[in-house]
């Protein structure tokens, strides 16, 4: 006789589990497959870069992230102009363009026609015919050395915080944080009250 209040054991164990796993046999393939894709690409989009068109250096959206920057969509119109680019060109010669994106700081707009220039001078642009050189069109000695950029140009550095090492002082030791804390909210409460009252005391010593 089974002894004490236990669960009677009834344990479903036939659950068809082989239907349930997830496996993974298809990765080196597809790893093989999608390197092939991207060789397959670049010769297609030869010589322009593999890595797309030139995009803009932005910032983060909300609190969290709006110090951190990254690739944006496209260049503005306003950051096009100032670097001298039409905007119908731009997309010609690589360069993303967002008419919809404003400049809101002058920082990002110097950052990004500097860019822009940096682009502009490295840039070689293949004629579309062999034969017929139009105007803007590279040199046939840069033609001849011009090569496929591989990978990410002109890539986003982020800039690392500098930390500046000073010696403690005897007077920041003595310096008490959350006294000063404590004595400044204090003032700030008190701020309207004072002034009143110091109005008050003015306006007494007059009569």
């Amino acid at each position: 006789m089974v002894k004490h209040n236990n669960v009677i054991p009834n344990g479903h164990f036939r659950k068809h589990w082989q239907n349930y796993v997830k496996t993974w046999f298809n990765q080196p393939a597809r790893k093989t497959r999608r390197r092939l894709a991207r060789q397959k690409k670049a010769v297609k989009i030869f010589p322009r870069p593999t890595a797309g068109p030139l995009r803009p250096i932005v910032h983060g959206q909300t609190l969290k992230y709006n110090m951190k920057v990254r690739a944006g969509r496209g260049f503005s119109l306003e950051e096009l102009k100032a670097a001298g680019i039409l905007k119908k060109l731009a997309p010609t010669i690589g360069i993303a363009v967002d008419h919809r994106r404003k400049n809101r700081s002058l920082e990002s707009l110097q950052a990004n026609v500097q860019r822009l220039k940096t682009y502009k001078a490295k840039l070689v642009v293949f004629p579309r015919r062999a034969r017929k050189v139009k105007a803007g069109d590279s040199s046939p000695e840069e033609l001849a050395n011009a090569t496929q950029v591989q990978g990410s140009f002109l890539p986003i550095v982020r800039e690392k915080p500098s930390v500046d090492l000073v010696k403690v002082t005897d007077e920041m030791k003595a310096f008490k944080a959350y006294y000063k804390l404590r004595l400044e909210r204090t003032n700030q409460r008190h701020y309207g009250a004072r002034l009143k009252k110091a109005a008050e005391a003015e306006k007494e010593d007059k009569k």
